[in-house]
């Protein structure tokens, strides 16, 4: 006969066993910008970034020390220059990634060369998919990321001062009068951006409006003659670098030679640091508030006749 003492204690025992074999098979998961669940058999220690946002956001998630492999370009916090290369966004080095044995990759869904992904896939590594389109995707990335890396407390804090931060530019800039604005990607040929593009989102955050916002593709190519007919009072680029570049960008100073167009009559020829307005990740908070008081200088450009 089993005294009441002992039962007791076999039965803690078994309670103990069936937790610790429950938490042995516990997984944390997440959602990616795919619609997928990532799931892992526990929080990620070993990650490779597979584009330069995608290190901005797992450093920011509190993850930076778990980084064991990036592409180029990842130079945003100072130390993600140190971590291990695997290629760029174009071409991967899939022997390097596989010998870093990751247990968790995060890509750029329309950065990365489609051909690799797939043989990364085969590979059986959890992947998950990084594509922010709109300005609060980057504080619900860093949660997710902060889940899958098991560094919650941290991404959840950056998450809510982000959003912070977005707000109050929201509520400074948003309402005001509205500018028209081409935001120019490249020069040769012409590209811009389409209203799903987060810098798009960005535009409008700060009052601001697309000239081509309806056109299909994220990043379409224009004529200078449908430019010219848009007729926008602010012409934005990115520069390589620096906010405010010593000396004027030519894909800015060629748009001189059209005198009439309104954002030359005015001077609204602005660039904004690339690093800061391109990346969807924390840092864009920072190109916001550049890009708004750009267009708050739009505004007081203005003839009185249009105040």
């Amino acid at each position: 006969m089993i005294r009441l003492p002992r039962l007791v204690s076999l039965a803690g025992a078994m309670l103990l066993a069936c937790a610790y074999a429950s938490s042995a098979h516990a997984t944390v998961t997440a959602t990616d910008d795919t619609g997928a669940t990532v799931a892992l058999a526990a929080p990620a220690q070993r990650v490779i970034s597979l584009a330069p946002h995608v290190t901005e956001l797992i450093y920011a998630a509190g993850g930076g020390a778990k980084l064991v492999g990036a592409v180029s370009y990842s130079d945003y916090p100072p130390e993600a220059k140190q971590v291990p290369r695997v290629g760029d966004n174009k071409a991967l080095d899939l022997e390097r990634i596989v010998a870093l044995k990751p247990d968790l990759i995060v890509v750029w869904r329309h950065g990365n060369a489609q051909a690799q992904l797939e043989r990364l896939r085969e590979l059986h590594i959890p992947l998950f998919f990084s594509e922010p389109h709109q300005l609060d995707d980057v504080a619900v990335t860093l949660t997710r990321l902060g889940t899958l890396l098991g560094t919650s407390g941290t991404a959840d804090a950056a998450a809510s001062a982000y959003r912070q931060d977005i707000a109050q530019l929201r509520s400074r800039y948003a309402s005001r009068p509205p500018v028209s604005v081409f935001y120019q990607v490249w020069d040769q040929p012409l590209m811009t951006l389409n209203g799903t593009h987060m810098i798009s989102d960005v535009i409008t955050l700060c009052g601001g409006r697309n000239v081509f916002a309806k056109l299909a593709p994220l990043a379409p190519t224009v004529s200078t003659e449908a430019i010219l007919a848009a007729n926008p009072e602010a012409i934005v680029t990115a520069s390589a670098g620096a906010t405010k570049p010593d000396a004027p960008l030519p894909q800015l100073e060629k748009w001189r030679a059209w005198p009439s167009l309104k954002a030359v009559a005015r001077n609204n020829l602005f660039a904004i640091d690339g690093d800061l307005i391109d990346r969807p990740a924390p840092r864009i908070a920072q190109g916001a508030r550049q890009l708004c008081e750009d267009l708050e200088v739009a505004r007081s450009r203005r003839p009185a006749s249009e105040e």
